[in-house]
């Protein structure tokens, strides 16, 4: 059974920073394309990053500059790092995959208020 757990998520004030973990299971992990969504309230759910299996990166325009993604493909994790966050930076966090079929974790809520 694939499971994809994200953690971190949380309250911070505006230009603090959290790092985002997508912990994954039950898939070959390493093999797939990986990415972080999110949904703010009454708001479609948009990709913010993505990262290959090799490694190969993506952002969106609101986030580029301020965002990282990476993985370790050993231990089956996904990050972002997220730096200088702003108040339209605060949603639910989703980790998502595609393999046959899309996954997705539960989410974890940033919210980025003074």
């Amino acid at each position: 059974q694939v499971q994809l757990l994200e953690s971190g998520g949380g309250l911070v004030q505006p230009g603090g920073s959290l790092r985002l973990s997508c912990a994954s299971s039950g898939m070959p992990w390493s093999l797939f394309t990986a990415k972080w969504y999110r949904q703010a309230p009454g708001k479609q759910r948009e990709m913010v990053a993505s990262i290959t299996s090799s490694g190969i990166t993506d952002y969106s325009d609101s986030v580029r500059g301020r965002f990282t993604v990476s993985r370790d493909n050993n231990k089956n994790i996904m990050y972002l790092q997220m730096n200088n966050l702003k108040p339209e930076d605060t949603a639910v966090y989703y980790c998502y995959t595609l393999w046959g079929r899309t996954y997705w974790g539960q989410g974890t809520q940033v919210t980025v208020s003074s």
